[in-house]
């Protein structure tokens, strides 16, 4: 998996790596029971230090998307979370369509956005 950092962006950079994981393990790229790169790994590949590449891991992990064995490493979890979109969700998407709608995207427009994005994740 190529990721692609931001070093401009608002977005703290841990978030922006737990974000791409997240995308690739919606898109398929990453597979259940797939091994990522050990910590160590991960930040020498990326340029990027090793506490940032810890932090995105701990909340992938606290999330239910990776799971740590000290044995086998850090996997993407054979379990990935069916829990309900909890309530900052909801608030996170609900920001993001009225920004679209703002920027003077039809309803149309967004839902067709949002199908070829969800599609993307099957």
């Amino acid at each position: 998996m190529r990721l692609i950092f931001d070093f401009e962006s608002k977005t703290p950079i841990y978030q922006q790596l737990r974000d791409q994981i997240v995308v690739g393990i919606a898109e398929g790229r990453l597979t259940p029971g797939e091994k990522l790169p050990t910590i160590r790994a991960l930040a020498d590949e990326s340029g990027i230090n090793m506490m940032t590449v810890s932090k995105a891991y701990q909340l992938l992990n606290n999330e239910g998307y990776i799971v740590t064995d000290r044995r086998k490493g850090t996997l993407i979890s054979n379990k990935i979370k069916t829990d309900p979109v909890g309530e900052k969700k909801l608030k996170e998407l609900r920001v993001i369509i009225s920004e679209l709608q703002l920027s003077g995207l039809s309803l149309n427009e967004v839902l067709t956005l949002c199908t070829e994005y969800y599609k993307e994740g099957l």
